[in-house]
């Protein structure tokens, strides 16, 4: 490792914020030694909880996120964030408007914010999250929250990267159709229906329960197991809404809460769901297997980045695809067997063994 690597790693471990900022800005930049720097601090990881907070844009994200920061705040705990916004397609820059909502709480000591942009990485995250998030970890904050750019229903990395995942929605958010659809929906843990003050928030609140009520099968779990049974007497969305608020419930089924972030309302319930399911995460081990398919994720994801870029940034590859292009125009070869032959012969250069 290099003395300026040495140097600021050291003022890392003695809880400098300044040091913090540029290790965070080695590791999301992948500059010189930052898989080194990552190495040393990994044995700290493991110790934070992971937040993730994900929904459409316009869903009040950014509010939510500040009032849970300072809900952790007020009881003690240090905070890092990681806010992801969008990157332009046509100038390639970001706004990182997601600080100026949180401006409240940026000056907070004991909060650490960080805004990455997505850089056109797909998913709700940047490329580079997972290892701030674990740069953040070993710092030693307490909590760290995670805020996607404004998601779809197919983008589900933030439920692969925290151990609690929050579903942010609004009343406009859709109908029973979209709740029924897969994808992120299946993925939280919690969901808030944020700006419950407007009309259709109680609905779209049933519809989210119901829909948990029929997936999981809630309603059914303590119907008797004979003919002659009125299932009308049987509501999916109540008994999903009863499940959810049941201590002793051996499954967790997820609360839909209501929310209404301009008002400052709905962040002491949220709070207090977010320690529940991490309860049931330990208490169940889905809390440690969960941290290990992350770390198997993570071994593969720096499997796939090292493989592309000792690959597609070595020339003489490069030269040797192009070759290859008009036979596969013309059809005497295919893109899988031009496929197959580049790994063969590019073994050693996959293994890192060629310059």
């Amino acid at each position: 490792m290099r003395a300026s690597s040495e140097r600021v790693l050291g003022e890392f471990n003695a809880g400098k914020t300044p040091a913090l900022a540029r290790v965070v800005s080695i590791v999301e930049n992948h500059r010189d030694d930052f898989e080194n720097i990552l190495g040393e601090l990994h044995p700290r990881v493991g110790r934070a909880r992971r937040i993730g907070l994900t929904g459409p844009p316009g869903a009040g994200k950014s509010s939510i996120t500040a009032l849970l920061v300072k809900s952790y705040r007020d009881a003690g705990l240090k905070v890092g964030v990681i806010a992801v916004d969008p990157t332009s397609p046509f100038t390639g820059g970001a706004l990182l408007g997601d600080r100026v909502r949180m401006e409240n709480v940026a000056l907070d000591t004991g909060v650490f914010i960080r805004s990455i942009a997505t850089r056109g990485s797909l998913g709700g995250l940047a490329a580079a999250t997972r290892e701030v998030a674990d740069v953040f970890d070993a710092f030693g904050f307490d909590r760290i929250v995670i805020e996607t750019v404004g998601v779809g229903q197919s983008e589900l990395d933030v439920a692969r990267t925290a151990d609690s995942t929050v579903l942010i929605l609004v009343p406009e958010s859709g109908d029973a159709i979209q709740t029924l659809k897969a994808g992120i929906m299946e993925a939280a843990d919690i969901f808030v229906i944020n700006k419950s003050d407007r009309p259709g928030a109680d609905r779209l609140r049933n519809d989210v329960e119901l829909m948990l009520g029929l997936r999981k099968g809630v309603s059914f779990d303590k119907v008797p197991a004979h003919h002659g049974v009125d299932l009308k007497k049987f509501n999916p969305a109540r008994m999903a809404r009863e499940a959810a608020a049941d201590p002793a419930a051996r499954m967790w089924t997820p609360p839909v809460l209501r929310a209404v972030a301009t008002k400052q309302e709905g962040i002491d319930e949220l709070v207090a769901a977010l320690d529940r399911h991490f309860a049931y995460l330990e208490e169940s081990g889905q809390l440690h297997a969960r941290r290990r398919e992350r770390m198997r994720e993570r071994v593969m994801d720096v499997v796939e980045q090292k493989v592309r870029g000792r690959l597609w940034k070595d020339t003489g590859t490069m030269s040797w695809l192009e070759q290859q292009l008009p036979s596969v125009e013309e059809g005497r070869s295919t893109p899988f067997s031009v496929a197959d032959q580049l790994l063969r012969q590019s073994a050693g250069l996959v293994r890192g063994e060629e310059a």
